[in-house]
């Protein structure tokens, strides 16, 4: 009688893991539109909540509002400044490439008595001042790639309309069915992990709240306060270049790549005074918002320490591109959830018993 039940099983799990894989291939397509849909829903389900109140007995109209509503909101501008980028960094290396073409340009004279730095700062400018035509073409096409792998890294959002329109139509019967569908889940995960799911779920849906409202906001801010100063300092289109500030700043510790270039830059072109007080702005200012609220956003909700997070974030992203920026952490907080909650089980499994008071002395 208990021979048939192992091979049963085994036969169970097998069909299962088969109907598994199966089921990985049909649907690896859809996996990153499901993932941003996953999160946009979640992020913004209080405001869809409170438009859902008033029309509560039309679900399909609210969620289709909503989603337009989020479309005309965040997916058209970033369409709008993606193609946007892509010309015009693409004229600013040009001018870049023409601007070293016109001839041998000497270094500021506190560049040029740097020990080594500065003598092989002015060998590279003469270098490049040599082949004009040679210089324009290489940087242009450095600029393409560039651009092009920045596209390349937005990934399921941003890299084609297909992936994009099935976010939103996901994203749409998110907003319809998301609760029915979340209550599914919870019961099945309950049967598989038992009550203790809650808190699994609890913490991811902290992190994915946290690392969303923190990237995001403080990416904004940065580029916020970046813009200001290219405007003050005189970089062309600041508002262009506050914008890939927004874009780099997603990425932890990236902003000082773009501020940092431009000031370098303005330093090697003779607006010393504004290289320097636009590296002075970044290095006080926009670096103090990185280092400062961004792990407190994120540190404070989630209960995990913020070297945990930024490596769950750029794990992530080398992992899965952009949608892994906010897949990481998730992964790792869900982990610590369960480390937490085996160290309770065990320390009440080895806990010892109540200790008794000494009598008291006679």
């Amino acid at each position: 009688m208990d021979g048939p039940f192992p091979t049963r099983r085994i036969l169970v799990a097998l069909l299962l893991g088969g109907l598994l894989l199966l089921g990985y291939t049909v649907l690896q397509f859809f996996l990153a539109p499901l993932a941003w849909a996953g999160i946009l829903a979640y992020t913004t389900w209080p405001v869809y909540a409170r438009l859902r109140g008033p029309a509560r007995r039309w679900p399909t109209a609210s969620a289709a509002l909503m989603t337009v509503l989020l479309l005309a909101a965040f997916v058209v501008p970033v369409i709008w400044l993606m193609a946007l980028l892509r010309g015009e960094l693409t004229a600013a290396y040009a001018a870049v490439a023409a601007y070293l073409a016109q001839g041998p340009h000497p270094l500021p004279e506190f560049v040029a008595r740097i020990p080594w730095l500065g003598d092989w700062l002015q060998q590279l400018f003469d270098q490049l001042a040599g082949d004009p035509a040679g210089v324009r073409a290489q940087i242009a096409a450095w600029a393409e790639e560039r651009i092009d792998d920045l596209l390349g890294l937005l990934g399921g959002a941003g890299r084609n309309a297909a992936k994009l329109g099935f976010a939103l139509l996901a994203l749409f019967f998110l907003y319809r069915d998301g609760e029915a569908l979340l209550d599914q889940v919870r019961s099945v995960l309950r049967r598989i992990v038992g009550a203790r799911v809650d808190g699994y779920l609890e913490a991811a849906g902290a992190t994915t709240g946290a690392v969303v409202y923190g990237l995001v906001l403080t990416a904004l801010a940065q580029g916020a306060l970046a813009g200001l100063g290219y405007w003050v300092a005189g970089v062309k289109a600041p508002v262009l270049m506050a914008a890939l500030t927004v874009l780099i700043a997603l990425i932890p510790f990236g902003t000082p790549f773009v501020w940092g270039s431009i000031g370098v830059w303005l330093v090697l072109n003779g607006q010393t005074a504004a290289g320097v007080g636009l590296l002075a702005w970044g290095t006080l200012v926009v670096s103090w918002v990185d280092n400062l609220i961004r792990p407190l956003v994120i540190s404070s909700a989630t209960r995990i320490p913020f070297l945990l997070v930024m490596f769950g974030v750029l794990g992530g992203l080398a992992a899965f591109g952009l949608i892994g920026l906010f897949i990481g952490p998730v992964i790792l907080a869900v982990l610590m959830a369960v480390w937490r909650e085996w160290l309770e089980d065990a320390q009440a499994a080895g806990a010892p018993g109540p200790v008794e008071p000494p009598p008291p002395p006679r």
